[in-house]
């Protein structure tokens, strides 16, 4: 089953990788790509980690991006514009782990694009304390 990929932004390598190896023991059958850090391995973002993390994962059933702060949104911003035919690429306006965790559940089950970013975004919303 081919699924919605995900990728996971950040100014932090290690974060990505942490989030990565809990959403691949959630659904291990769901792409999920990571673009953390800059190339030399400082604190940051790289538009060009992020462009090639997008294609990696990417299929007709789309991607899903999550990001950590601003100007992860600014380099995604960016790479998406170098895509060339793949126009299938969301960004959630959701947090980094809850918003994953949920868009993971999500596209294992075989949603759409839409219906991933939805679960993504509604993650806003959960309520961790009663």
């Amino acid at each position: 089953m081919s699924c919605v990929g995900l990728v996971l932004v950040s100014h932090s390598k290690e974060l990505t990788q942490g989030l990565q190896e809990i959403l691949k023991q959630v659904q291990p059958h769901v792409p999920v790509a990571i673009a953390g850090g800059t190339e030399e391995g400082e604190i940051g973002t790289s538009s060009e980690k992020i462009k090639n993390a997008i294609e990696s994962v990417y299929s007709d059933h789309g991607v899903v991006i999550f990001f950590d702060l601003g100007s992860a949104l600014i380099n995604t911003e960016i790479a998406i514009e170098w895509l060339e035919g793949k126009n299938k690429v969301a960004i959630a306006d959701a947090p980094l782990v809850e918003g994953a965790y949920a868009a993971i559940v999500e596209s294992g089950c075989g949603s759409s694009l839409e219906e991933v970013l939805q679960a993504a975004q509604e993650a806003k919303t959960i309520q961790k304390i009663l």
